[in-house]
């Protein structure tokens, strides 16, 4: 027989937590364990609170102490417990004795779950706010295999109690999402702030597997933690799955790209080659510690004056498929990119761009917003010693190079760029590819949607079939009949 979820049901105003442990509560399927690590056991409090806990939870409990944890889940090779890796390993050990302990044959309509988190709250100093992993491993059908809902989480509030509150607010949020809104995973993602505030807690990674989530691409569901404001930056590997920034970042040499990509074209290759040959070329920068960053703006993403998903979906896609490391952020201005930066590395970074981008770095209008204007955002772009690797831009009139060295600018700009430059901070890309100087990303976009023909030579190898194979940017097979 069949078993069903208690069917969802809109609210007009945003239910209780109270409400929402209630429901999982009454539910006489929902049947799991609480494993909670770091910060107290707030979530299953929650439900404990709520009434009928008796008929949800197994278990709850919390291997505060190392040796304990050790002891049941296994010892990490970095030795650490609040990671991705220690979260998983709780998951699926709380969820095989569930089904261990409890027979299938008695409780045949039962739908196990097992919640964990391991977090690091604010230290006393309160110099670190503090981190942690939350998730949890559940069924919606008793037959059916186990999926997961796994997200990072920072802390933003500045007392350690009040951080366990809001991480039991958030684990109901979760648990209740889970079972009432794995069918709409955007609005899921969503209802994690419910009773919660942004500057409570940021969410910079998630990712869904299992059943349930076999359609859904991480990297759209990175792209609405920016979109919806729950964090300012996330990233996402080769592979697709989304990956913690501060993971890959930490104490690592940095080199980023900034584009549109809208497609990625062999101009955009070569200006990021020849800016990480000339990194890697500075006897300060180790190549074993150090990684390339391709970001996308979230203005960048706009059409329209609304995210295209498909849009972005493609070009997510065609960068995964060169093998890059794919960041979207809420950064307007490279100063911002830099700050990021700089929480997770004390190591060099180095920013690749065209003319135009540093010309818009000049433009005072990007910096109104700052009580000291362009000379704060300055200090904030280069204190880290940072370089600009600049590719010259080509007149297609008169066939003419801007460089470093006839960038033309604003008069009040002039002295401010003459002590950049003198102070070694910008590096012309001189040994360029003169066949691409001719690309723009946005020509060969027009010549797709049109249906012309000749676009393919100005891409990378394999990116052309990937574009007509998927149909990105408006291409039809038909173009070519």
């Amino acid at each position: 027989m069949p078993i069903t979820i208690m069917g969802d049901k809109e609210f007009e105003s945003v239910p209780s937590i109270k409400s929402k442990a209630l429901r999982i509560n009454l539910n006489a399927n929902i049947y799991g364990t609480f494993a909670e690590i770091g910060a107290g056991q707030e979530t299953a409090r929650n439900f404990f609170r709520a009434g009928g806990a008796s008929g949800t939870i197994a278990k709850a409990m919390s291997a505060y102490d190392k040796d304990f944890s050790d002891a049941i889940y296994g010892i990490e090779d970095d030795r650490r417990y609040v990671t991705e890796a220690r979260l998983k390993k709780m998951l699926k050990h709380e969820a095989r004795l569930i089904e261990e302990r409890i027979q299938r044959e008695k409780h045949p309509n039962k739908l196990f779950f097992s919640y964990a988190n391991t977090v690091a709250t604010i230290d006393f100093a309160k110099k670190y706010k503090g981190h942690g992993w939350v998730g949890i491993r559940f069924q919606t059908k008793p037959d059916e295999a186990y999926n997961e809902i796994i997200l990072h989480i920072r802390f933003h509030e500045n007392d350690a109690k009040l951080q366990q509150i809001t991480l039991g607010v958030l684990g109901v949020n979760l648990i209740y999402g889970a079972y009432y809104k794995y069918d709409s995973p955007k609005k899921l993602l969503r209802y994690l702030y419910d009773h919660l505030d942004k500057d409570q807690i940021e969410i910079d990674t998630i990712n869904f597997s299992g059943p349930r989530f076999s359609k859904v691409d991480n990297r759209l569901m990175s792209l609405q933690l920016v979109k919806n404001g729950m964090t300012e930056a996330v990233m996402f590997g080769p592979d697709g799955n989304n990956v913690l920034p501060a993971a890959i970042l930490y104490k690592k040499n940095i080199l980023a790209f900034r584009g549109s990509f809208r497609p990625v074209t062999k101009v955009n290759m070569d200006i990021y080659k020849k800016s990480l040959n000339m990194f890697l070329n500075d006897s300060r920068v180790n190549k074993n510690k150090t990684i390339e960053i391709f970001e996308i703006t979230l203005s960048n993403l706009r059409a329209e004056g609304e995210i295209d998903e498909e849009d972005f979906m493609a070009r997510a896609r065609l960068l995964c498929s060169l093998g890059q490391t794919v960041m979207i952020s809420n950064f307007q201005e490279y100063y911002r990119v830099v700050e990021y930066f700089s929480n997770y590395t004390k190591e060099h970074m180095a920013l690749s761009m065209g003319v135009n981008n540093l010309i818009d770095i000049f433009d005072e209008k990007y910096y109104r917003h700052l009580s000291g204007g362009i000379l704060e955002a300055f200090g904030k772009l280069f204190f880290k010693d940072l370089k600009v690797y600049l590719y010259p831009l080509k007149d297609p009139e008169t066939g003419e190079l801007t460089t470093s060295e006839n960038l033309k600018l604003h008069p009040r700009m002039k002295e401010l760029y003459k002590f950049f430059k003198h102070n070694g901070k910008l590096k012309d890309i001189v040994d360029y590819d003169p066949s691409f100087m001719d690309i723009y990303s946005r020509e060969v976009l027009q010549m797709i949607q049109r249906g012309e023909s000749g676009w393919e030579d100005q891409l990378p190898d394999l990116i052309p079939e990937m574009i007509k194979e998927n149909n990105f940017f408006g291409y039809r097979e038909t173009q070519n009949v």
